[in-house]
């Protein structure tokens, strides 16, 4: 089964997280081993989005919040773990042998 989101196909998580954000989720994360100058580029990429779209934030914890909703039985399906029981030392009378 094929998954489009306004005209384009996702077909893997990050797809999804892409589209859903309208942006690569790296230039939010950052990638491991980028340079500073990578850095302060995506970090000035980030800010000029922010400006352009001051309810981006709003909307990333909305769609977080629905996301986790509809699939909480899942996420928080947990089992407690039950103690062993204690072993107890038999009674013995007397003295050691």
């Amino acid at each position: 089964m094929r998954a489009y989101i306004g005209g384009h196909q996702a077909v893997s998580a990050n797809d999804f997280i892409e589209l859903a954000l309208g942006t690569p989720p790296e230039l939010w994360l950052g990638e491991e081993g980028e340079t500073e100058e990578e850095r302060a580029a995506r970090k000035d990429a980030a800010r000029d989005i922010l400006a352009d779209n001051p309810e981006l934030p709003d909307d990333v914890a909305r769609i977080a919040a629905e996301v986790i909703e509809a699939h909480a039985p899942e996420l928080f399906n947990v089992i407690p773990l039950t103690r062993p029981a204690a072993r107890r030392q038999p009674y013995r009378k007397g003295a050691a042998a």
